[in-house]
């Protein structure tokens, strides 16, 4: 079971680009708004959304000492730095599995730690993740099973019964949340 806890993975999923942002960020000790953009292959927009949703969350911020040719324009505060490491055992992990940058939806990561802590049946992952709603992690399983990072097994009862296991990818990227 992991030991992140599962209200930040909810925080980090509502920005697409947002583990990837804190990743780059601390690998870089900061960053400039165009190397950002280089760096994570994303559009300005979305960019510019990512920032302001980690600037809102208290991630990062912007450098005060920002003026400078050699200083970086974007850097992690405290919290964001608490959460480095759990970005990128994340990044790292979603490279070697060899998923897109943009690969995960907003609940992807509260399901696969969910599923990694034991709960296998629709009702009991929905009951664990507050805020997301049927369809959502519906989209999210599919899209999850998609990139064999779950595997959903029926059940022969009546009525059939569906149940999702953590494939081995998504073993390796359950593990990830306890760097």
């Amino acid at each position: 079971m992991s030991t992140v806890d599962l209200d930040l993975l909810v925080q980090l999923g509502r920005q697409r680009w947002a583990v990837a942002l804190i990743a780059a960020l601390a690998l870089r000790k900061g960053g400039r708004f165009v190397e950002l953009l280089n760096a994570l292959g994303t559009n300005r927009e979305s960019l510019t959304r990512t920032l302001e949703g980690c600037i809102g969350a208290g991630w990062v911020m912007r450098n005060p000492g920002h003026g400078h040719p050699l200083r970086p324009e974007y850097i992690l505060t405290e919290q964001g730095w608490r959460i480095a490491s759990l970005c990128q055992s994340i990044e790292e992990t979603r490279q070697q599995i060899g998923l897109a940058p943009a690969s995960f939806t907003r609940w992807s990561l509260p399901i696969i730690s969910q599923i990694g802590g034991g709960a296998n049946r629709f009702n009991a992952i929905s009951q664990g993740i507050i805020g997301a709603n049927p369809r959502a992690l519906t989209q999210s399983l599919k899209s999850l099973v998609g990139q064999r990072l779950v595997d959903r097994i029926v059940l022969a009862e009546y009525p059939p019964v569906p149940e999702y296991w953590l494939a081995p990818n998504g073993e390796r990227l359950a593990s990830a949340f306890d760097a």
